[in-house]
């Protein structure tokens, strides 16, 4: 086996590099998950992990994957047949969809093109024709992670509002948690799903349900099975700090310094970061003279950006490339967009020069696999990260 120095720079939109005093925190030695002690963590993590989703309401946790998240939320609050309203951002909505399908639901995909974020005003068109109020769910990914788009949230709460509508608004911010500003309450959602491989910097294992008291009153009339996923079950014990199975205990240990690094940024600079980041690596991808995948800059995510390559061009290979030459691990193409794209994650513990090192080798891998581009992206995101923008649009 070869030895690679220097570190490893992991840029795909999660998992995401765990900063040393949170892995350090998972390291810990376990302890008894029905002790005093651990009851206290519970009750610090179960009360912190509020403030992330900004909601007075309950979030449970889940020893489990962001995918279980998706699940629970459906699971206890809906009914076999019951018809789900989603929209197809990209992949993750996609495997959503599906999974509605398959565990009796009738979902009902609005169709969209893998390079715009929802479409606020089909879901209100859509809703404004359901008079019987047939749909009880109206199901969006915030951050579609193979696309790169961010979707407005609060628009399709607005769209519901406006139409009279009662179903239930869910959303997944498995991508998009503690990176950029979502406000459970302010918003209106009724259950936000969440995991902790990405922007909360902790090992992949831990799945998070925030449930509005009209979820809740929901769950009381759902009928789909549920078992290891039922609120009700983690609710009551969730009061005194505990769980009803064995939770991640280890994992818990780095959610609750997690969660303590993050208030210790301010959340507004760690979305500012992020949206730094974003814009520098948008930057670049437009100066190399590449599209991205995501058509409208308005709602570009903050925690990933999809590069396109041109017609002929493996983007698996090009990744490849800069893996073997520079230890930099960039993400793939999902679905239809394999080796078509490739994925630069922006997400979690970073910093400028960070970035900066990161489309540098991204920049010298376009060069070394021969992908056409024009030189001088990586500079150019170096003047947005150093707010220098004003300078480089004179200079264009």
């Amino acid at each position: 086996m070869s030895h690679k120095p220097g570190r490893p720079f992991l840029h795909i939109p999660g998992p995401t590099n765990v900063p040393l005093p949170i892995l350090a925190a998972t390291a810990r030695p376990t302890i008894d998950h029905r002790s005093a002690e651990f009851g206290r963590l519970g009750r610090e993590v179960l009360a912190g992990i509020r403030t992330i989703f900004k909601t007075r309401n309950p979030v449970l946790i889940y020893a489990a994957s962001g995918t279980a998240g998706w699940e629970a939320a459906l699971l206890n609050t809906l009914s076999p047949g019951d018809r789900v309203l989603m929209y197809e951002t990209g992949q993750f909505a996609t495997l959503w969809a599906r999974m509605a399908r398959k565990l009796g639901l009738e979902p009902e995909f609005l169709k969209g093109d893998w390079r715009s974020a929802v479409d606020v005003a089909a879901i209100e068109a859509r809703l404004a024709e359901d008079r019987a109020h047939a749909v009880k769910a109206v199901c969006i990914v915030h951050n579609e992670t193979a696309t790169g788009t961010l979707s407005d949230v609060a628009g399709v709460r607005a769209a519901l509002d406006r139409t009279g509508h009662p179903a239930l608004l869910m959303v997944d911010t498995i991508s998009s948690l503690a990176s950029t500003d979502y406000r459970h309450d302010e918003w209106g959602v009724d259950v936000t799903v969440g995991g902790s491989q990405k922007g909360l910097m902790l090992p992949p294992g831990l799945a998070f349900n925030a449930v509005s008291d009209k979820a809740l009153a929901a769950a009381k009339q759902a009928r789909l099975a549920r078992a290891y996923f039922d609120w009700e079950d983690m609710l009551a014990i969730n009061e005194t700090g505990y769980f009803p199975t064995t939770p991640a205990v280890n994992l818990l240990f780095g959610l609750k310094v997690a969660i303590e690094t993050l208030h210790a940024e301010g959340l507004d600079a760690v979305f500012a970061r992020h949206a730094r980041a974003a814009a520098a690596t948008r930057r670049a991808v437009r100066h190399w003279g590449l599209e991205l995948q995501c058509r409208d800059e308005a709602q570009a995510s903050p925690t990933v950006t999809a590069v396109r390559m041109p017609d002929g061009v493996s983007a698996d290979a090009f990744r490849a490339e800069v893996l073997e030459r520079f230890n930099l691990t960039l993400g793939g193409g999902l679905g239809p967009l394999a080796d078509r794209v490739f994925r630069i994650g922006h997400i979690g513990d970073f910093n400028d020069l960070t970035i900066a090192a990161v489309l540098s080798g991204v920049e010298m891998g376009l060069r070394l696999a021969g992908v056409p581009h024009r030189a001088g992206g990586a500079d150019a995101a170096q003047r947005v990260l150093a707010g220098e923008t004003e300078m480089l649009r004179a200079a264009e």
